[in-house]
């Protein structure tokens, strides 16, 4: 049986909160309490920050014209950036995993109506970077 992540513990919203912190106040150091899944989490922050540029080209790539992913708000930013990093790094995680999981820690950071636009957008990318049927 599975259980659901409350805000503080949900390893998404710890990620999202460390590359918020380390984008935003480059000189930030980043510390990694002790968690359940400090590694996943550490491999994710470190991973994303290491390939900001390879993910940000990425997203701007699944874009069209009209919308450019530095318009977005910073936070919505984070968490592109990150699902994208799973999304091309983590291929043993199911895009609905990924997905679902980041849906679910976005509800700390935006509001419903936001969350419907990430869901739309992280299908989309999904769709574009893997080419595998989940």
């Amino acid at each position: 049986m599975r259980t659901e992540f409350s805000g503080k513990n949900n390893p998404r919203v710890i990620i999202i909160q460390k590359l918020y912190g380390k984008f935003f106040n480059k000189n930030e150091k980043i510390d990694f309490p002790k968690h359940r899944f400090k590694k996943f989490i550490k491999d994710i922050v470190n991973g994303t920050i290491e390939r900001d540029d390879i993910l940000v080209e990425e997203l701007n790539n699944s874009f069209d014209n009209k919308h450019k992913f530095n318009n977005l708000d910073k936070v919505f930013q984070i968490i592109l950036k990150s699902a994208t990093y799973e999304i091309l790094y983590k291929p043993n995680l199911t895009i609905n995993i990924i997905i679902k999981e980041y849906l679910n820690a976005s509800n700390f950071f935006i509001s419903d109506n936001q969350t419907k636009y990430l869901n739309a957008l992280l299908h989309n990318i999904a769709k574009k970077l893997r080419s595998s049927n989940e």
